[in-house]
């Protein structure tokens, strides 16, 4: 897809931009300087992105707070932490990383996300929302126990204050430290548009006229910030203005000094607020208003789109589209089986656009509903859907359902409640890295008792597999899918129901028995060509069911094999492959057992394919690990 994008070049090393090596170099620049910096880092990223994909619009918004932080503290010794991190492009480009922008996401090139062993700088990782003000506060404690005096300043967009650990620091952070600053950025959005009750009054916060009034004081009365009258009088007004439209004073509640709303794209008010704010000796919190996208048309346009994407035209902001992905037929599917069988809701916890339950969230709004960034309410409010005789679908990420783990056990599967776990992203997830590889999930529910789980081999066995979790009422059950597009198969006009537990055997052979796991079919059916060419009979497997195995099956033709091989899009320690040389051994069979699979570590990001060579997710590994066990071919 052409794009006008541009690339890194000698125009970048001779721009301001370009001069700032760490935030010493940005602290020598002048004041007037700084707009034109803001400018440069929104065009660097709009042209950068296009060809990398990535989270554009949430470091647009953030351009001249970043700025403001690093003119104002002194990173690595003042602590920086940004909630998800995904919001950090900026943070890199200013501590270093700016001439290696275009390498976001790409393979040995910058991680999407703040990572420890990147930069000095990046003093926490994240990847999932809600950790940054628990994670600071265990930092000011530590810092107060080791009698030292820097900074620790948790950023943090509205959307985390919905998230159970951000709500569970706050209700901490008095009691632990005086000195704590936390910025609430406030953009109305995470990844899609923010839900609940605390979106709903910082909203209203926004669109009453006193608020609005009181901001335009607020920056007025900032600029004149000196000594101990202004701080007064500062004090005084605020304490005025949240009488009129902060009835609940609801961070002072918690112990937190209120100040604010202030436009976070206003250089010199933030800079100076942020000044006064390191001075004082109580935990504080900054409300700044943020626009996501700003500085790019399609991305204030379409915030959803832009929170996280792929490649993208400059001009037009416009992507390449195909086939449907595994997320899009979920949405399209369970909203077409809800429309035939009123007992069935969707629920999301804040990713109606990620998991496609956009689709039923439009055609059907009464029965879909969106918790907010809350996996482990979410799954609670699951199980009472079911216990009343509904049949809830409930779709997280599978690296987001870990969250709800204790909730899956506990709740779901100790009372058998039928709630259908539909987890995206099951498997590689390419360039997000490893916070988002949903590479664990078979082995945190395999062991659950009563779970039934499964995973495609394709599109319409995918659709199969939807509509048997839409007719199975025996208790809990689960699919995981990948992100992406399938092999291309067509889909039947009706789904099939399928029998749980029985595996489709797809090949018969003597040799060497193939299981490959869902879309790791076609990594199989490579292996199985080339033992083919070698004069070797192979049977293959497509086992269905991760959770119960078809152990007859499966034992059936382990026997009669020299080796077995599986194929799994997950990590090998308690995964798929595990639970067959499991089986294997208690049915006393001593056919050896080979497996692919990722390693006992945390994959880091990068093109798929790139990823699978170095960790050995290959036919030429499967057919290294299998030929020893066989003889030669007659």
């Amino acid at each position: 897809m052409p794009t006008t994008a541009t690339t890194m070049s000698d125009s970048f090393n001779h721009s301001t931009l370009g001069q700032i090596h760490g935030p010493d170099d940005l602290k020598k620049l002048a004041s007037d300087q700084l707009p034109g910096l803001a400018e440069e880092i929104r065009e660097t990223l709009i042209n950068s992105l296009s060809n990398t994909g990535g989270h554009l619009g949430p470091n647009l918004g953030v351009v001249e707070l970043t700025i403001a932080l690093h003119r104002v503290f002194h990173s690595p010794e003042d602590k920086f932490l940004f909630d998800v991190s995904h919001q950090g492009y900026v943070h890199k480009m200013l501590t270093g990383r700016a001439s290696k922008i275009d390498t976001i996401r790409q393979y040995e090139g910058l991680n999407g996300f703040l990572l420890r062993t990147e930069s000095e700088h990046d003093c926490y990782g994240a990847g999932h929302a809600g950790t940054a003000l628990s994670a600071a506060l265990g930092m000011c404690s530590a810092r107060d126990l080791k009698q030292e005096k820097n900074h620790v300043v948790a950023v943090a967009g509205d959307a985390a204050f919905t998230c159970g650990p951000t709500l569970e620091a706050l209700n901490n952070i008095a009691e632990t430290t005086k000195r704590c600053i936390v910025i609430l950025n406030d953009n109305e959005w995470s990844i899609d548009k923010n839900v609940g009750a605390l979106a709903k009054y910082f909203s209203a916060l926004q669109s009453h006229p006193t608020y609005n009034e009181i901001r335009a004081k607020a920056a007025g009365l900032v600029e004149k910030l000196a000594g101990q009258e202004a701080r007064k009088l500062a004090h005084k007004v605020e304490r005025n203005a949240r009488n009129m439209i902060l009835p609940n004073v609801l961070f002072e509640k918690f112990g937190l000094r209120y100040y604010g709303p202030i436009d976070g794209h206003d250089l010199p008010t933030l800079i100076k607020t942020l000044e006064h704010l390191k001075e004082q000796e109580e935990p504080v919190i900054l409300h700044i208003i943020t626009e996501k996208g700003r500085g790019y048309q399609p991305a204030l346009d379409k915030p959803g789109k832009f929170h996280g994407l792929g490649p993208y035209n400059v001009a037009d902001g416009s992507t390449e589209s195909g086939a449907p992905t595994f997320s899009e037929l979920f949405g399209r599917a369970v909203t077409d089986f809800a429309k035939q069988d009123e007992r069935i809701t969707a629920i999301t916890a804040a990713m109606p656009g990620g998991t496609k339950l956009e689709t039923f969230k439009k055609e059907i709004p009464e029965r879909y509903f969106d918790t907010g960034i809350a996996e482990e309410h979410a799954a609670l409010f699951a199980c009472g859907h079911a216990t009343q005789g509904l049949r809830p679908f409930l779709a997280i990420y599978s690296t987001f359902m870990q969250r709800a783990y204790d909730m899956i056990i506990h709740d779901m599967a100790l009372q058998n409640l039928p709630v259908r776990l539909c987890m995206d992203r099951g498997g590689l997830s390419g360039d997000d890295g490893p916070t988002h590889h949903g590479l664990f999930d078979i082995g945190y529910l395999r062991h659950v008792p009563g779970l039934v789980h499964m995973q495609p081999k394709d599109e319409d066995e995918f659709i199969d597999m939807l509509w048997t979790m839409a007719n199975y009422e025996d208790g809990p059950i689960a699919i995981r899918y990948p992100r992406g597009n399938g092999p291309g198969t067509p889909i039947k006009e009706q789904p099939e129901l399928l029998t749980i537990g029985e595996a489709e055997v797809l090949q018969e052979g003597s040799d060497v028995c193939l299981i490959p796991l869902g879309t790791m079919m076609e990594l199989a059916v490579e292996t199985k060509t080339q033992l083919e060419a070698k004069g070797y009979s192979v049977t293959l497997i497509n086992p269905r069911w991760i959770k119960p195995l078809d152990s007859r099956t499966i034992a059936k033709f382990a026997k009669k094999s020299s080796v077995v091989c599986t194929f799994e899009d997950h990590v090998l320690c308690n995964g798929f492959g595990l639970s067959i040389i499991e089986l294997l051994h208690d049915e006393v069979i001593e056919t050896p057992v080979e497996r692919i699979g990722w390693p006992d570590e945390f994959v880091e990001h990068g093109r798929p394919d790139i990823l699978r060579a170095k960790h050995g997710l290959t036919s030429e590994n499967a057919l290294e690990k299998i030929l020893p066990h066989l003889s030669p071919a007659s």
